[in-house]
């Protein structure tokens, strides 16, 4: 576990605005940003670095897949983003944010979130359902992991899993967030369009989880 302390430093006035001016473009503070610095020159990887990791192989990831899911990363932030239309009247528009710990709870590593705004009951109504009969297909198939789920209005969120038996690189995690957001998008909007019913929906699930695509 990566620890924070607070030590004192003689730097010159010069090298200090250097480093807040470039801690600025990154979107960061100056001692976020010498860590930084400090942790590339002794080759230590940081838990910003190692999200920032997974958020940009996600990002490749989504760009690749072409299921009109737009992801946006900001440097140095703990969540990015990801934009997605379903397929119904007028075209709403959901969004995906994905939550990095930099030390995991328990085996909770993050959370996702889908967010979205409607003024249509029906909609709202065909989410909601969606959501439970998510929440209760992994309930059946993921029993003993843990995970945490909420709904809000407006709001579904999930904790992400990894097993603490096994030691994740920065790409599998982000290859298997990558592809639970894929078949989950697939499927929410395959639900709400009337294209997939409560069986097809499992049925693509249990295709997915037998692959591999369900081990967050």
């Amino acid at each position: 576990m990566l620890q924070k302390s607070l030590y004192s430093l003689m730097l010159m006035d010069d090298v200090v605005r250097e480093i807040d001016r470039l801690a600025l473009q990154q979107n960061t503070n100056r001692s976020n940003f010498i860590n930084q610095i400090l942790a590339e020159y002794v080759s230590l990887m940081t838990p910003e670095k190692r999200i920032g990791n997974i958020f940009k192989n996600i990002e490749a990831l989504i760009n690749e897949c072409g299921l009109g899911i737009v992801p946006h990363v900001v440097p140095n932030q703990m969540t990015m983003s990801l934009k997605s239309s379903l397929e119904y009247k007028y075209r709403p528009t959901i969004r995906y944010e994905v939550a990095l710990y930099r030390i995991p709870d328990g085996n909770a590593i993050g959370e996702l979130s889908v967010v979205f705004r409607t003024q249509s009951p029906a909609l709202i109504r065909a989410m909601t359902e969606f959501f439970r009969l998510w929440t209760r297909l992994e309930s059946i198939y993921k029993q003993g992991e843990g995970i945490r789920y909420a709904l809000y209005e407006g709001k579904f969120t999930r904790t992400i899993q990894a097993s603490p038996d096994r030691n994740y690189t920065n790409e599998e995690i982000g290859n298997h967030i990558s592809s639970y957001i894929q078949l989950f998008d697939r499927l929410l909007k395959g639900y709400v369009s009337g294209e997939y019913g409560p069986q097809e929906l499992e049925r693509i699930y249990l295709e997915y989880f037998n692959k591999g695509a369900g081990l967050i």
